[in-house]
C-alpha cells in the first residue's frame, strides 16, 4: 500500500518523476484490497501518452491496454517509446512494478484538423442525463471500502440497474484527481470509465464467480465534453470461462465511442 500519508490521498496517484509514480489506496480495484480497478492504470497510461505528445491538436482515437498481471497498489514505473507521423502518433506504454511488467499499452494519437462537413453531423441516441440520475452504482458482493470504484469514480445509474444482472448503463466522473496536481483531460476521464463495463453489466453474482478482465480497447471518434462518461454495456459469459464486454461510451450530447473487454470468468468455489 501507499505510504502517504492518509490527509494527502485525495488523489489516485503522485507522478514523482521521469515515469515514477506512487498508487494511493484510492486505486485499489473490487477483487483485491492489493490489486488496483482497471480503471486507474488506464488512465494513467492515457495521461502518459498525452505527455509524450507534449502539444495540443492531438486527439486519443484508440488505446489498447493488456493486463499482464494483477496491477499492485505500491509505486509503479511507466517506461515509454513514441513513434509516428505527422497526422498519427503511436506511443507504447509499459507499467512497471519493480522489475516485473503488470500492464502495457498502445496509445494512437491523431492530430485534429477543422473540417466543414455537410450534412452535419449526428451522433445517435444518448441517455438520460446525469442530472435525471441518481442512484450510484453499488453491486452485490463489492466490498464497501475505499477504493477507485466507490471513491475515486462518482457514479449515477441511468438505465437498467447494477443491482441484478443484465446490460445497464451508468455515468461516471472522477471525483478526484487521478494525478495530484494535474487535471484530469478528456483522455483519462473516457479511460477511468471504460473498464466498469463488465463490472455493471454483469451476468454472474460477484460473491460466486469472479469475472476479471484481460485486456480494454477504447476506439474513440470525438473527445467527451464535460466530466461526465456514460458507458452503456452489456456482458455476454460463456460456459466454458470466457467472457466479453461489449459498451457504447457516451457525453451529455450522445456517443463519442466504442469499448470491449475480453474476460476471464471463474467460479470462487474452484478457487478456494
Amino acid at each position: 500500500m501507499s505510504n502517504l500519508p492518509q490527509s494527502e490521498q485525495l488523489y489516485v496517484y503522485f507522478w514523482q518523476g521521469e515515469g515514477d509514480v506512487l498508487s494511493s489506496p484510492l486505486a485499489r480495484g473490487p477483487w483485491s484490497e492489493t490489486a488496483q480497478h482497471g480503471g486507474a492504470p488506464a488512465a494513467l497510461l492515457a495521461h502518459a501518452a498525452e505527455r509524450m505528445v507534449g502539444e495540443p491538436g492531438w486527439f486519443l482515437s484508440r488505446m489498447t491496454m493488456e493486463l499482464l498481471r494483477p496491477v499492485p497498489v505500491a509505486p509503479l514505473r511507466i517506461v515509454a517509446t513514441a513513434g509516428g507521423g505527422r497526422s498519427v502518433q503511436r506511443a507504447g506504454l509499459s507499467l512497471m512494478a519493480g522489475q516485473q511488467e503488470v500492464a502495457r499499452a498502445v496509445a494512437v494519437m491523431m492530430r485534429e484538423e477543422a473540417l466543414d462537413l455537410s450534412p452535419p453531423r449526428t451522433d445517435g441516441p444518448g441517455l438520460p442525463p446525469p442530472a435525471d440520475c441518481s442512484e450510484p452504482v453499488r453491486i452485490p458482493g463489492m466490498p464497501e471500502v475505499p477504493s477507485f470504484h466507490y471513491t475515486a469514480m462518482e457514479s449515477r445509474c441511468a438505465t437498467g440497474s447494477v443491482r441484478r444482472p443484465g446490460p445497464a448503463a451508468v455515468w461516471f466522473r472522477l471525483a478526484v484527481p487521478l494525478v495530484a496536481g494535474v487535471p484530469n483531460s478528456p483522455a483519462m476521464r473516457v479511460m477511468a470509465a471504460a473498464d466498469f463495463g463488465n463490472g455493471i453489466s454483469w451476468t454472474l453474482p460477484p460473491d460466486r464467480f469472479t469475472f476479471v478482465n484481460t485486456d480494454l480497447t477504447v476506439h474513440l471518434h470525438r473527445a467527451p465534453v464535460g466530466e461526465w462518461v456514460g458507458v452503456d454495456a452489456t456482458t455476454v459469459m460463456q460456459p466454458h470461462g470466457v467472457g466479453l464486454t461489449t459498451a457504447r461510451l457516451l457525453d451529455e450530447a450522445g456517443p463519442i465511442g466504442v469499448a470491449m473487454q475480453g474476460l476471464v470468468v471463474r467460479s470462487r468455489a474452484a478457487a478456494a
